[in-house]
């Protein structure tokens, strides 16, 4: 199959594919998120931000946590 206009190729590879959704997005943040120089104060705000929408709750929260 040849393409001649972007915007097809791209919908046509996103429906095959799909796109990541928030949650996904945000579990991987939470993966991704260290204090480094960071007070502990911010890294906490920007954890929890990231948690609101991961899906994680409880015990699997706390373990990304530590």
């Amino acid at each position: 199959m040849s393409y001649t206009i972007v915007e097809k190729f791209l919908g046509d590879l996103k429906e095959e594919f799909g796109e990541r959704d928030d949650e996904t997005q945000k579990m991987a943040e939470l993966k991704k998120i260290e204090q480094g120089g960071k007070m502990m104060e911010e890294f906490i705000q920007k954890f929890r931000r990231a948690a609101r929408v991961s899906g994680y709750e409880e015990r699997p929260l706390i373990e990304e946590l530590k």
